[in-house]
């Protein structure tokens, strides 16, 4: 299926929104990490990812999230998720990562 990001700087938020459509999977990880650490060192904000047209995940994916989210923290920042469909939300918790990220109905 592959993946399209859509990102904006929201500056009444002050953060960066990813907007993820698609499949993030062992070949769009890529892509996504370059994107993720592009935003992260151009602006230093929050990032928020809209899940809502995301359709998969998998562990690789997980992977740049954690890579993301050690960068931004160092920073004092967060990776905030919205719109999480319900069985990318089950990764999350069978992991545990649902008490590392932010993870907003």
């Amino acid at each position: 299926m592959g993946l399209e990001v859509k990102k904006e700087f929201n500056t009444v938020e002050n953060a960066w929104i990813l907007k993820l459509i698609g499949e993030v999977d062992i070949y769009t990880s890529p892509d996504f990490k370059n994107i993720l650490l592009e935003i992260i060192n151009e602006k230093s904000a929050d990032v928020i990812l809209d899940g809502e047209e995301l359709v998969y995940m998998d562990s690789t994916g997980l992977g740049v999230l954690i890579s993301g989210l050690k960068k931004l923290r160092e920073k004092g920042k967060n990776i905030i998720l919205i719109n999480i469909r319900p069985n990318i939300n089950k990764l999350f918790d069978i992991t545990g990562l649902n008490k590392v990220f932010i993870i907003k109905e």
